[in-house]
């Protein structure tokens, strides 16, 4: 029984950290078709100091319309257990066109 408990609160846990991290941006009237661009956006020192830059300009490819998504996905979070140790994190950033 402590088992099934544990998982149930572990699933809760991971659902709502994936809710509460999600930021979404709607540029010009929204995304039009659907064309999705993904990138992982890394972080080091407790997310502090950014190692690459995801330009989402860039993403867009000059659409007037698009929507950006940048959110800590289950992968992330599942990355982020092991990385975390050396202080290392990641999120994903969605572009739809």
């Amino acid at each position: 029984m402590k088992k099934v408990f544990a998982g149930f609160f572990i699933a809760i846990i991971l659902l709502i950290e994936i809710g509460c991290s999600t930021h979404h941006h709607i540029i010009g009237n929204g995304a039009k078709g659907n064309t999705e661009l993904t990138a992982r956006q890394w972080y080091i020192l407790f997310g502090l100091v950014p190692l690459n830059n995801v330009d989402t300009k860039e993403m867009a490819a000059g659409a007037n319309d698009y929507e950006i998504i940048t959110q800590t996905s289950f992968l992330d979070i599942v990355i982020n257990i092991f990385t975390g140790y050396v202080t290392i994190y990641s999120r994903t950033v969605q572009v739809k066109k």
